[in-house]
């Protein structure tokens, strides 16, 4: 292509020079208006009349002015090139590369934009492998995995020119009825943040920018509602919901932060230089670049009430430190434009965030004279090893609750297939899969990627057997007339299989997603009768779970009982898998299972204050605990040893247990480390993850497992609200999950409280070796 004269002899244009120099040289020539349009992102093809794909689409989606002119300043972003209709994906690539030589073309200084996508369950993309969601990333425990398929995600969407993506949620889960609980990891912020710093790690070692998301506090809304305000304690934010963020910033690397959409105790984070720039880049020292959550400044205006019009709202985020506005321009443009010039916003706040844009842009290598656009003429979005990983992360996230001798299924001749998930793919896929995020608006436009149906997956594991269907009911309506059909089914087979849960969609399109919030934890429709009728057959029951949530189950031990939280094109193949044995089931709840309904369901989080009590009628017990999951071997845990129980509030120790397969089969444990602080200056959970290790084992092997503790991983924030290490007992505990712990012993904390800030220790390392 055709670099200008002026960029290809610009001294900021020189990759030899260090890349500070070059910026500043760049923002010394820019005028305020090409200033501005690095700090904006445009959304080619969006319109008010398209299905909603993020929130207020409708509102603020305006006809584009001309390209030519839009782009003559510059442009800072290009959003979802991919992501907004089904596009080919070699046409897509030649799309975005064309765009980005018009824009270099058409502008003085020939700055080609970053082009961001969603990747939260796979690159959403038409033909893109669909992936497991983050839930089922948490069930694996497998950070390692987690970070081998975000790096090959992270391929496939430098191969088509994306250099950014919107990835991972770090969100921790606080109501299940919320939405976007699928999303979250889980409802430990250590497994999230471990979780969630593989996937950040494995992203941007492909060269893409990770986006942590939503910073902060997003997932404690009131009533599990989505854009709804956050009413938390200082202590339950810096100890259960920041941590992920840090982790993923330390042990990831991620290059980009994105705002919550919440007003936390009132203030909205998109306005909040107290989180944005005191926290986020003053203490914990984040050089990369904050972008706004689609129209959050908007919404400083619109929703929030905190400004009274665009320019307003923009001079108060980019105070605050959001640096570009997405998906495209309403307020960062000649509103803050006309503020700049007035005096009214200095224009070194407009300086500081697009020294940051540019620092990221040149570091990328788009501010190099010899920069040329990505162009492929043929491009595979389903890569063989892409696929693999999906396969391996779903079969590894099946989490087998209960089970009460009906697995696994030995060959039966009839089986029963019932339940409306059972022959539904979108069953097996999250909001953000690109199936269910566009691909329902576009009904005509094939699927895309291989993906069987659960129903289809057991015929193929059981070729011998009759495997015959009936849906019984919607998956959310209340619909009831076709459970005679579907009993009559049942009570003809030697086995049922009921797959019931979601359909994930948006705002309001699904059960489960971005503005699909839950009044209860009920099983939509009319599953629970259609569950009901068929557990009173007396055939054998398999109750399958494909959910975006954990809802609410007492089975009571009448059915075997298998949770998958949308696995992605390979879940249907998965649970088939477990079910027939040929996979023994490995995973574990990254979120507990309540054993009712109704209300904010007690979380496994809870301090002794919150436990079950006389004080209160109401059983707050889950049906399946945090960390739960059965296996079909057997493993036991023996000979705990501390190499010390007397640790410095500044020092270490390390507790040891050999883990040992006592079944007939291989399989793997989740070993899991809780600690509790029975008394501390504030009241602190009873069970607390610490560290993990997935441990595989086969038929009587031995390992002997050793996790080193910081006392930093003591850590929490104390009276005054700062971190802090306090001396006293510690119970350690070593089990297969929260409420089953085999293992258990005390270690004394010794010394003066001690403060510790955003350097201290974040987690626990972790041996395997052969047992002695």
């Amino acid at each position: 292509m055709t670099i200008p004269a002026r960029t290809s002899g610009a001294a900021w244009a020189d990759p030899a020079r260090p890349v500070d120099e070059r910026v500043a040289l760049l923002v010394a020539e820019l005028t305020l208006e090409e200033k501005l349009a690095q700090l904006v992102g445009v959304w080619v093809g969006v319109s008010d009349t398209d299905e909603e794909v993020a929130p207020a689409q409708h509102e603020f989606a305006e006809p584009l002015p001309p390209w030519d002119e839009l782009t003559r300043p510059g442009l800072g972003q290009l959003t979802r090139v991919f992501g907004t209709r089904p596009v080919e994906p070699s046409v897509g690539a030649k799309v975005l590369a064309e765009t980005q030589r018009r824009l270099v073309a058409n502008s003085r200084h020939g700055i080609p934009a970053m082009a961001h996508e969603e990747c939260l369950a796979g690159f959403t993309a038409w033909q893109a492998t669909v992936c497991p969601i983050p839930l089922a990333w948490g069930a694996t425990f497998d950070p390692d995995a987690v970070e081998r398929m975000a790096a090959l995600i992270g391929g496939t969407m430098r191969e088509v020119g994306v250099h950014q993506g919107l990835a991972p949620v770090l969100d921790v889960a606080r109501d299940p009825r919320w939405g976007r609980t699928e999303e979250t990891i889980g409802e430990d912020p250590y497994l999230v943040g471990l979780v969630g710093a593989a996937y950040t790690r494995g992203l941007e070692s492909s060269g893409i920018v990770a986006t942590l998301k939503h910073f902060a506090g997003y997932s404690a809304s009131r009533g599990g509602r989505n854009h709804a305000p956050v009413s938390v304690g200082a202590r339950e934010f810096r100890d259960v919901l920041l941590p992920p963020f840090e982790m993923a910033l330390r042990l990831g690397g991620a290059r980009s932060v994105m705002n919550s959409y919440a007003a936390v105790d009132g203030v909205p984070p998109a306005a909040d230089p107290t989180l944005l720039t005191g926290l986020l880049r003053e203490e914990w020292g984040f050089a990369g670049v904050v972008v706004a959550d689609y129209f959050a400044v908007s919404f400083l205006e619109t929703m929030h009430g905190v400004a009274d019009s665009p320019g307003a709202a923009a001079g108060l985020a980019l105070a605050a430190g959001i640096d570009v506005e997405l998906p495209s321009v309403r307020c960062y443009g000649e509103p803050l434009a006309e503020l700049v010039r007035s005096g009214a916003v200095a224009e070194e706040l407009v300086d500081r965030a697009l020294t940051r844009v540019l620092r990221q842009k040149c570091e990328l290598g788009l501010l190099d004279a010899d920069w040329e656009p990505t162009s492929a003429d043929a491009v595979d979005l389903a890569p063989p090893a892409l696929r693999a990983v999906a396969r391996e992360l779903a079969e590894k996230s099946v989490v087998l609750l209960d089970d009460n001798g009906t697995l696994p299924l030995a060959a039966p001749e009839r089986i029963a297939v019932v339940g409306p998930c059972a022959d539904e793919v979108l069953s097996l896929f999250g909001c953000y899969s690109f199936p269910n995020h566009v691909g329902t608006l576009h009904p005509d436009v094939p699927l895309g990627v291989e993906a069987p149906t659960l129903l289809a997956a057991l015929r193929d594991e059981f070729p011998a057997s009759s495997v015959l269907y009936e849906p019984g009911c919607p998956v959310d309506v209340d619909d009831r007339t076709g459970i005679d059909a579907a009993v009559s089914l049942a009570t003809a087979a030697d086995v049922c299989v009921i797959a019931l849960g979601d359909r994930s969609g948006l705002f309001g399109r699904g059960t489960s997603g971005e503005g699909c919030d839950a009044a209860d934890l009920a099983l939509p429709g009319a599953q629970n009768a259609l569950l009901d009728a068929i557990l009173a057959t007396g055939t054998p029951v398999v109750l399958v779970v494909l959910s975006g949530r954990p809802y609410a189950l007492d089975v009571s031990g009448r059915a075997a009982v298998v949770q998958a939280f949308f696995p992605g094109e390979a879940g249907g193949a998965a649970v088939a898998g477990v079910l027939s044995g040929r996979v023994n089931p490995s995973g574990r709840l990254p979120i507990q299972v309540p054993r009712h309904p109704g209300g904010q369901p007690h979380g496994y989080l809870h301090a002794r204050l919150d436990a079950p009590s006389g004080i209160t009628a109401a059983d707050t017990t889950p049906a399946y605990a945090f960390g739960h999951g059965l296996s079909y071997t057997t493993f036991s845990y023996d000979d705990l040893a501390f190499d010390t129980t007397e640790v410095p509030t500044d020092g270490a120790f390390t507790v040891s247990c050999t883990v040992t397969n006592t079944g007939e089969r291989a399989g793997a444990e989740v070993v899991q480390l809780y600690l509790h602080d029975p008394v501390a200056s504030v009241a602190r959970p009873v069970r607390l993850l610490t560290g993990f290790a997935r441990v595989e084992l086969a038929p009587g092997e031995a390992k002997r497992v050793s996790m080193r503790v910081h006392a930093d991983r003591t850590a929490f924030a104390g009276v005054g609200g700062g971190l802090v290490v306090e001396p006293g007992a510690l119970a350690v505990h070593i089990g297969a999950s929260s409420a089953d712990t085999r293992l258990s012993g005390e270690v004394r904390l010794t010394g003066a409280v001690r403060s510790v800030g955003h350097d201290r220790v974040l987690t626990t390392d972790v041996e395997v070796s052969p047992a002695l």
